[in-house]
């Protein structure tokens, strides 16, 4: 009876509403001569008997063909509305911070490749050279895997890892963010170098238990780019899947990626790769605005795989004797400056100021049309951007871009500490790089903020963010122990005394 009840009156009341709704509908052509002469009211004093009469009965006469005037330019500014790109908000993001037992100074890591027995003594000789450059301080991060001895690499250490990356992250930014797993529409995992079945995607969903309809999206291969790639695509995604969350994962693998021969080429990688991973919780949702740190700008991408020395740059294969490693090609420098190049070129309009871009126009018309030997230009870019996250991808990477870009020790400071302490985590990279800018309470409330990422295929990408408000407090933060200590100076050189490591009587 109480249901009847009910199905009656809701009847009633949308029967009521229709009535009403059409009612309104039928007067709508003097609802608009009564709001059009309120608009022209005052003027009405100044008008003729004659030529008011004359107005009213104008008005009166063309009161449909207002109404239809009124509708279409209605039906034109929801359209207008509907089609522009929904806003991508930055909500919080979180860096993994291993624990302290997984830390290496130098000399361990030189100390224990020794102990590992697979180097001759001309490849440990190289390593410790290019340790000695590159940038590293004494307490990066190896998985528990490759510190023990003798090394443990398989896949069920590689997954130990990946779930300690994994977990620790997503665990933080729903923390942080205060969002529920199941609130998340859209889910993006990148990992180069390891790429299990069932995906890690999967992996994430069958843990925090998503919904039945999240949209997941596992890379792979994508090299230390990816992790911009994965940004653009959830910016994408949240163009079309409206009032939703969209968490990016962004990691790799260093177990089953530790090169064990003496192939010159493929040892750098053991100098530089250290374990790291980020997550990144974005939405489009108009609520979550006032919370959000940063708005998505911009997103470029370039790629040159077309060109033969730009795809073999970087790769992964097998040495003479089967052992599997990154080999980096002595190209890469030339490879990343003309992919930088066309990424800028692009993305220059974009954010630059006029006088920059006409700047820049006027030696490429020269240059183009006049054929006339002059050097090309390269705009301001600190004109227009506030911070610079460039990927750590090593001390050359970070010493060119520096050159080339016209950046102060300022702007490089947060690439050059999280190569100092943290090392080259691939993509998750330029998060401890903003997060470094967030720790030493940089962000100001409309800066803007530029990542840089290169990866293996070869490409480069960027992604520019604003700030929405100024970040006072970072909260949980992968610097927040050791940022009394930072910035240190790191000379281009620093010698690794061997000695000052004891091994442990076990």
């Amino acid at each position: 009876m109480d249901r009847q009840l009910l199905r009656t009156v809701k009847q009633a009341t949308m029967d009521h509403a229709g009535l009403m709704y059409h009612r309104l509908v039928g007067h709508i052509p003097h609802l608009l001569a009564v709001t059009l002469l309120a608009v022209v009211a005052p003027q009405l004093s100044t008008l003729t008997p004659d030529k008011a009469r004359a107005l009213w009965l104008w008005a009166t006469v063309n009161a449909p063909a207002l109404a239809m005037a009124c509708w279409a330019a209605a039906l034109a500014a929801y359209t207008y509305a509907s089609s522009r790109p929904q806003p991508v908000y930055l909500v919080d993001l979180a860096g993994y911070k291993p624990p302290a037992e997984l830390e290496a100074s130098r000399a361990k890591t030189i100390v224990h490749f020794q102990r590992c027995g697979r180097f001759s003594e001309q490849s440990m000789a190289f390593q410790k050279r290019m340790l000695e450059r590159s940038g590293l301080g004494e307490a990066t991060h190896f998985p528990m895997s490759l510190i023990r001895l003798p090394v443990d690499m398989c896949d069920r250490t590689a997954m130990e890892e990946s779930h300690a990356v994994i977990f620790g992250v997503v665990d933080e930014v729903l923390r942080k963010s205060g969002v529920a797993a199941g609130d998340v529409g859209v889910l993006i995992f990148n990992s180069s170098l390891l790429s299990p079945t069932p995906s890690f995607t999967s992996l994430i969903v069958n843990r925090y238990r998503f919904r039945d309809d999240v949209v997941t999206h596992n890379l792979s291969g994508m090299g230390c780019s990816a992790g911009i790639i994965a940004i653009d695509l959830a910016k994408r995604l949240l163009q079309v899947h409206r009032n939703t969350y969209a968490l990016v994962v962004s990691t790799e693998n260093i177990t089953l990626n530790a090169y064990m021969g003496n192939n010159r080429p493929m040892l750098v990688t053991n100098t530089l790769f250290r374990v790291g991973g980020a997550a990144i919780l974005l939405t489009n949702r108009a609520g979550d605005r006032a919370r959000s740190k940063y708005q998505l700008i911009h997103t470029v991408r370039t790629h040159r795989g077309a060109h033969d020395q730009s795809y073999g740059c970087v790769t992964q294969e097998e040495d003479e004797v089967g052992e599997v490693g990154v080999a980096l090609s002595k190209e890469l420098m030339v490879v990343a400056g003309e992919a930088l190049k066309t990424n800028i070129t692009t993305l220059g309009p974009l954010v630059l100021p006029m006088s920059e871009q006409l700047r820049f126009l006027a030696t490429v018309v020269l240059k183009k049309v006049f054929r006339a030997q002059v050097k090309a230009y390269l705009p301001d870019f600190k004109l227009a951007l506030d911070h610079f996250c460039i990927h750590a991808g090593g001390r050359g990477v970070l010493d060119e871009l520096e050159n080339s870009l016209k950046l102060t020790p300022w702007h490089m400071e947060p690439s050059r500490m999280t190569l100092y302490r943290f090392g080259n985590t691939s993509s998750s990279s330029l998060w401890y790089e903003l997060a470094y800018c967030e720790a030493k309470r940089r962000i100001k409330k409309g800066d803007r903020v530029w990542q840089i990422a290169f990866g293996s295929g070869f490409k480069c990408n960027s992604a520019v963010w604003r700030a929405l408000r100024t970040v006072d407090d970072a909260g949980e933060n992968p610097w927040m122990q050791d940022l009394h200590l930072l910035p240190v100076d790191v000379p281009k050189v620093v010698p690794i005394d061997e000695t000052s490591y004891q091994v442990p009587i076990i």
